[in-house]
């Protein structure tokens, strides 16, 4: 696994980072390893969310897309973006949650609650990327 010696900072004040988990826990990883780097640091209730949204996103992508191809963090000077690139088509379905705990369908609602704003496009290889940003 990649940690933030990968982090590439460029002169615009923003970080990006890149990996290819197999695992919800190796892309939670990643992500907490990468905003350890930063400076100046989020707030430990934004790093939280930030944990939860790689989580469900990567997650989604392993349950219902084939896998990840690709776990984009990036950091600006006052927002944070987390990517998560999949070989589907197939955009995510909003279902109503299944209290019983069966079938799911909470994840892509908490994704959209969680973030400030959340954006589905075509990928350049296929497939589709997940976008969701929030304030650092």
């Amino acid at each position: 696994m990649h940690h933030p010696d990968l982090i590439n900072s460029r002169a615009d004040h923003t970080a990006e980072y890149i990996c290819r988990p197999r695992l919800a826990a190796e892309a939670r990883d990643s992500a907490s390893a990468f905003l350890r780097a930063l400076d100046p640091a989020p707030s430990a209730h934004t790093v939280q969310t930030v944990l939860l949204l790689v989580s469900e996103l990567v997650t989604n992508a392993l349950r219902h897309a084939g896998g990840v191809r690709a776990l984009r963090l990036a950091a600006g000077p006052r927002t944070l973006r987390v990517t998560v690139e999949d070989p589907s088509e197939d955009r995510p379905q909003e279902h109503v949650p299944d209290l019983t705990g069966r079938s799911g369908g909470f994840g892509w609602p908490m994704i959209r609650s969680l973030s400030d704003s959340v954006t589905v496009q075509s990928a350049p290889a296929g497939g589709k990327a997940v976008l969701a940003t929030l304030a650092r």
